[in-house]
């Protein structure tokens, strides 16, 4: 959440010559209404509930590089589909460089709270360890442009997967 990882993998996409997709942003194009007002409908479950189902659907893909929402890993099958369908790539950043990325953004529905850093905080706690199981390449992404990240990711990626 406020990571980069659309704009990063927009920018990886481009440079692999892959397509790019944003789970959130299909969810919203095959709902037609912005991700808060499917949890204000729906509720966090039902949210998940699609997410689910489009990452199931997209991990089916060939020559993709997706963004996902800060919170697919929370459920086992998502993490297990994603691990199993390409190389996951995680961009930590603490709380607080999160909390700055995102304080004005009112599209994350999850930080429409009183105290949006201890939100983040509490959400960081749980999706650490979770993102660091699941992710192939753990990349430190608080400092750097996103051009940075991308090259820095794009060099990673060729020394991990070259035969």
């Amino acid at each position: 959440m406020g990571a980069g990882k659309t704009t990063v993998g927009r920018q990886l996409a481009k440079r692999l010559q892959r397509r790019f997709l944003d789970s959130d942003h299909e969810i919203e194009a095959r709902t037609g209404v912005r991700i808060p007002v499917i949890f204000e409908i729906e509720g966090e479950a039902g949210f998940r509930r699609r997410e689910t189902e489009v990452l199931a659907e997209l991990s089916r893909e060939q020559d993709l590089v997706l963004a996902t929402g800060g919170g697919a890993v929370l459920l086992s099958e998502n993490r297990q589909c994603l691990r199993d369908s390409g190389v996951v790539v995680y961009l930590h950043a603490p709380p607080e460089v999160l909390y700055e990325r995102t304080r004005h953004d009112r599209n994350r529905p999850l930080l429409q709270v009183d105290d949006p850093l201890a939100k983040l905080k509490l959400l960081y706690e749980q999706r650490d360890p979770i993102y660091r199981e699941v992710a192939h390449l753990v990349v430190e992404g608080k400092n750097g442009a996103a051009g940075q990240l991308t090259q820095r990711i794009e060099s990673e990626l060729r020394t991990l997967c070259e035969p």
